[in-house]
C-alpha cells in the first residue's frame, strides 16, 4: 500500500513538493525560488524552462529527503498560481515567450478598449469575472498579437496554451511525447473564458478575444486520474488532482460548507467563501468562481476577493528601500512604535483588485507628518493587509447574506503575530490558524488521494484538520471605527493616477 501522496505547488516565488501521510501531515518538502523578471514597468514575467526544471529538482528533493520510491507515492496532486499564462509549442515543448504573470498589467489597453465597447461587467455574467488586467484571456490575446508566428501555429494546432497546471502535467505526462493537455475547472475559471454554468470553454468569449479553441486545454474535474507520469522522477505514478492555489488552500482548511470562508496571505491575499452549488453573481465587486468539482459530484461554486499586493508589499520594503534584511524583520521594526502614527499605505502597484478593481490606481503613502519614522512605515505596510481583508470582508458579507462566524488564514503572513491580531481586531471576529500551515498543498494532495482512494471521503479530511491558534478581538469599536475611517480616505487617495 502506497504510504503518501505528492504535492506539487507551482507558487508566484518558488515550486515545491511536499509528501503527505494520512494524517495530512507533512513528510518531506523540496523547495526551489525562480526568477521574477520585470521587462518594463507594470511587466512581470517567468521563464517557464527554469521552473519546469525546478519542478524536477523538487521532485527529486521531496524523494531522497523521505528515502521513498514511485511505490511509496500513491498519487501527485497539482496546484498553482493562477492566471500565469504560457503558450508552447507541442512538437518541441519550447514556450514562444516567457510566460505572463497574473500580476502583469500589460494588457491594461485591451481592456480599456473593451471596457468602452460594453463596461467592466459585460463578460461577468457569462465568467463571474469583471474585465481586468488579472485574468488570463486577455494575456493570452495579447500574446497572440505581439509574438510573430504564434497565431499560424494556434491556428494549426501546433501552439498550446495553459496556466501552469496545465504546462506542469502536459510535462510530466510526456511533454512532445503524448504530453496530455488538461486543465481542471478551477483554473478554467479564471481564464474569463469558460462558461461558469456549462463548464465548457465558451464560444462566445473566444470570438470576443479572437482565441483560436484548438490552443486550450480539455477541462476536467479537480480530483480525477488525469495521466501518470513518464518522467524517471516517479514513474507511473499517476496524477490525479488540479486545484488553482486559492481553491487548493480552500480545500486543505476543510471548507467543504456554503458559509466557510479562508484568507491566505501569501504574495497577494485571496478571500475564498464556499458558497455551495449556488452560483451567485457578486454585486459588491468581487469574484464568482469555481469553489472545487470531485470527480462526478456537483460543481462547487465560491465567492472571492482577490487583493494583488500583501506580503509583496513586505517584500517591496526589503528589496527596494532596504528597511529591513529580512521579510519576518517587519514585525520587530513596527513593534517599535504604538500605532501607524497617521501614515497609511496604499499598496496598488498594479492597480487595485477587489472590491474596487481600479486599473488606473497605484501607491501611495497618506497622512505623513514628520512624526512618522520608519517603524510607523513598518506599521502601515503590515496594516495595509488587514485593512484590505476587511474590505473584501465587508462585501461577501453583503453578496452573500452571511456574517463571517471566524476567518481561517493560511500562508507565510500568518507567522506575524501582530498582523494576526489587528487582523482580528479589525474584524471583530475571531481568526484561526490550521495546525498544517501548507493547506494548498494539501488541498492538492487531498484532490489526488480521493482520485485514488487513498483518503475515502470528504470526513477523513475533516478529521484531519485541527487548530494551532486563535486569535481573538481586543480593540473597542470607537478605535476600529477612526482606523477604518482613515484607511477609506488613503485609499481615494490611489485613484485616477494612470491616464
Amino acid at each position: 500500500m502506497s504510504r503518501y501522496v505528492a504535492a506539487i505547488d507551482q507558487g508566484t516565488t518558488s515550486t515545491r513538493c511536499i509528501l503527505f501521510d494520512r494524517q495530512g501531515t507533512i513528510v518531506s518538502v523540496g523547495q526551489k525560488e525562480h526568477e521574477q523578471i520585470y521587462p518594463k514597468p507594470g511587466w512581470v514575467e517567468h521563464n517557464p524552462d527554469e521552473i519546469w526544471k525546478n519542478t524536477l529538482e523538487v521532485i527529486a528533493l521531496a524523494r531522497i529527503k523521505a528515502s521513498v520510491t514511485a511505490t511509496d507515492i500513491a498519487a501527485i496532486g497539482i496546484t498553482n498560481q493562477r492566471e500565469t499564462t504560457v503558450v508552447w509549442n507541442r512538437r518541441t515543448g519550447k514556450a514562444y515567450h516567457n510566460a505572463l504573470v497574473w500580476q502583469d498589467t500589460r494588457t491594461g489597453a485591451l481592456v480599456s478598449r473593451y471596457e468602452k465597447e460594453g463596461g467592466i461587467d459585460r463578460f461577468r455574467a457569462t465568467t463571474g469575472l469583471p474585465l481586468a488586467t488579472y485574468f488570463s484571456g486577455l494575456k493570452l490575446k495579447w500574446l497572440l498579437e505581439n509574438v510573430e508566428g504564434l497565431r499560424d501555429d494556434a491556428e494549426k494546432g501546433d501552439a498550446l496554451f495553459g496556466n501552469m497546471d496545465t504546462f506542469t502535467i502536459w510535462n510530466l505526462t510526456g511533454g512532445p511525447k503524448g504530453g496530455i493537455h488538461v486543465t481542471d475547472v478551477t483554473n478554467a475559471s479564471r481564464t474569463q473564458l469558460m462558461n461558469l454554468r456549462s463548464l465548457q470553454w465558451d464560444e462566445g468569449m473566444l470570438k470576443a478575444f479572437d482565441i483560436p479553441k484548438a490552443m486550450l486545454p480539455e477541462i476536467k474535474s479537480s480530483s480525477e486520474v488525469y495521466g501518470h507520469v513518464s518522467s524517471e522522477v516517479l514513474p507511473g505514478v499517476p496524477i490525479a488532482g488540479a486545484l488553482g492555489d486559492q481553491h487548493a488552500a480552500l480545500v486543505g482548511q476543510a471548507c467543504f460548507e456554503a458559509g466557510m470562508a479562508k484568507n491566505t496571505y501569501g504574495t497577494g491575499c485571496f478571500l475564498v467563501m464556499n458558497t455551495g452549488n449556488e452560483l451567485q453573481l457578486s454585486e459588491k465587486g468581487l469574484i464568482t468562481t469555481i469553489a472545487y468539482k470531485f470527480g462526478d459530484q456537483p460543481v462547487q461554486y465560491a465567492l472571492e476577493g482577490s487583493i494583488a499586493i500583501a506580503g509583496a508589499l513586505v517584500q517591496w520594503v526589503r528589496d527596494n528601500l532596504g528597511l529591513i534584511q529580512k521579510s519576518s524583520d517587519i514585525e520587530q521594526l513596527a513593534k517599535t512604535v504604538e500605532d501607524n502614527g497617521g501614515a497609511y499605505f496604499v499598496p496598488a502597484f498594479s492597480g487595485l483588485y477587489a472590491p474596487y478593481w481600479r486599473n488606473d490606481a497605484r501607491g501611495v503613502i497618506a497622512g505623513l507628518t514628520r512624526y512618522v519614522n520608519k517603524g510607523h512605515i513598518a506599521r502601515a505596510v503590515l496594516e495595509a493587509t488587514a485593512y484590505q481583508t476587511l474590505d473584501v470582508v465587508n462585501a461577501m458579507e453583503q453578496d452573500s447574506g452571511i456574517e463571517l462566524a471566524s476567518l481561517r488564514v493560511d500562508g507565510g503572513m500568518v507567522a506575524n503575530q501582530m498582523l494576526m491580531q489587528f487582523q482580528a481586531d479589525m474584524l471583530g471576529t475571531q481568526v484561526v490558524a490550521p495546525a498544517v500551515a501548507e493547506t494548498t498543498a494539501l488541498g492538492a494532495a487531498y484532490a489526488a488521494g480521493l482520485a485514488v482512494g487513498y483518503w475515502s471521503d470528504l470526513e477523513d479530511l475533516r478529521k484531519n484538520w485541527a487548530v494551532a491558534q486563535t486569535w481573538k478581538p481586543n480593540m473597542d469599536e470607537a478605535r476600529r471605527d477612526e482606523l477604518y475611517k482613515g484607511w477609506q480616505k488613503a485609499i481615494t487617495k490611489s485613484f485616477d493616477w494612470e491616464e
